[in-house]
């Protein structure tokens, strides 16, 4: 499946980045989908198979699902 993360901040998306990186993940920046939010951030694009949760860490603002032209939001998950 491929995933788009956002994130708090501009270094925050550098330093997930390096952590992908590190599990072996490739990961391509770039900038936020218009569809998700009109500030000018950084998102991160990647395929992977396992659990998100294995994923997470404290730069993470919204992980979602890419299918198509969708995005469907899978962290936080709504109450």
């Amino acid at each position: 499946m491929e995933y788009l993360v956002l994130f708090f901040t501009q270094s925050g998306a550098i330093k997930y980045q390096r952590f992908l990186t590190s599990q072996r993940i490739h990961c391509k920046l770039q900038p936020i989908p218009r569809k998700l939010s009109s500030s000018c951030g950084i998102a991160a694009l990647f395929r992977y198979q396992g659990d998100l949760k294995m994923l997470l860490n404290e730069d993470v603002e919204k992980i979602y699902q890419v299918e198509a032209d969708e995005y469907i939001l899978r962290y936080p998950l709504e109450q």
